[in-house]
């Protein structure tokens, strides 16, 4: 695990040093500010769970895009500056590797998720929620992002193009999504099986709404863990080519 901190650190202090990881997170923040003053506070008057809740909506949906987005800054962008030889010749191994880069990553997009709590906190000035409500949203959110960056970090470990990491990353995101759309016009026992593998539209809208469900954290520990480990495998294939 040593290693996988200094993986950690070095990558911590390249988000900080590029101004790639703060313009993505400066964007992503005042998306969702127009967001709630347009969509989740709007012009007519609503409950406070209301208000809250199409929030937790945009939010969600901005946190998975920002995922997908980081996903160049991972395994892609090695390949792409020819730096994967050195990880390759150091004596750090994939899973190391593949670990500190996802949690450089969690951690910098944790922090631009929870920069974003002032917006439900303005909801107390007119109205009133649960705390319990914010943090059960917040909690989906996290997870959410933790999934979509583990998908993205094995999306990155099969191309050596950042922008293609992306890209390709978005499309695996859409091919769970899509399950979802597919589910409902098909019957069971297909169409539950599909709908299940839905990030954002099966697991994430519990959250919205205030649910804790041990369903969705162990969807979201299982897809975490399995892209993880894919992209491990990739990395070490690659290594003995």
């Amino acid at each position: 695990m040593r290693n996988s901190w200094l993986i950690v650190r070095r990558e911590l202090g390249a988000y900080a040093r590029t101004p790639s990881g703060w313009l993505i997170a400066a964007c992503v923040l005042l998306v969702d500010g127009l967001l709630f003053n347009t969509r989740a506070v709007g012009s007519q008057p609503r409950y406070s769970q209301e208000v809250l809740e199409q929030f937790l909506i945009d939010a969600g949906g901005m946190t998975m895009l920002a995922a997908v987005v980081f996903s160049m800054r991972l395994l892609a962008e090695e390949r792409a500056r020819g730096t994967q030889v050195l990880l390759f010749t150091s004596p750090v191994r994939e899973g190391e590797v593949v670990a500190g880069k996802f949690l450089a990553s969690l951690l910098f997009l944790s922090l631009l998720t929870l920069a974003s709590l002032y917006l439900p906190a303005l909801i107390f000035v007119h109205g009133k929620v649960s705390v319990g409500h914010i943090a059960a949203g917040y909690l989906g959110m996290l997870l959410l992002g933790a999934a979509t960056l583990a998908v993205g970090m094995f999306a990155s470990s099969l191309v050596g193009n950042p922008f293609l990491a992306v890209v390709l990353s978005a499309v695996f995101v859409a091919v769970l999504e899509l399950g979802w759309w597919v589910a409902q016009k098909t019957d069971p026992p297909i169409g539950p099986v599909l709908a299940w593998l839905a990030p954002y539209m099966k697991h994430f809208h519990p959250f919205r709404r205030g649910l804790v469900q041990l369903e969705d954290v162990v969807f979201y520990a299982a897809l975490t863990w399995l892209s993880l480990l894919a992209a491990t495998r990739v990395l070490q294939a690659q290594r003995w080519r």
